[in-house]
């Protein structure tokens, strides 16, 4: 998954502004107790973070 279409999902899925707070603030413990932010720039792929937002907010199977 390319960070454009991870973005993508995140802004669909939250709203822009939500999105972006949610990716700065919210710690996801399958991300190693991180933010969406500090997992992508520690290097997990954007399609393991997507996995992670979409269990931690248990989102639909049809968005995963």
């Amino acid at each position: 998954m390319r960070l454009t279409v991870f973005w993508h999902n995140m802004h669909a899925q939250f709203g822009e502004a939500y999105a972006d707070s949610l990716a700065k603030d919210y710690v996801i413990e399958k991300l190693g107790s991180r933010t969406v932010n500090q997992a992508l720039a520690d290097g997990i792929s954007a399609k393991e973070v997507w996995r992670a937002v979409c269990d931690a907010f248990d989102l639909p199977a049809s968005v995963r």
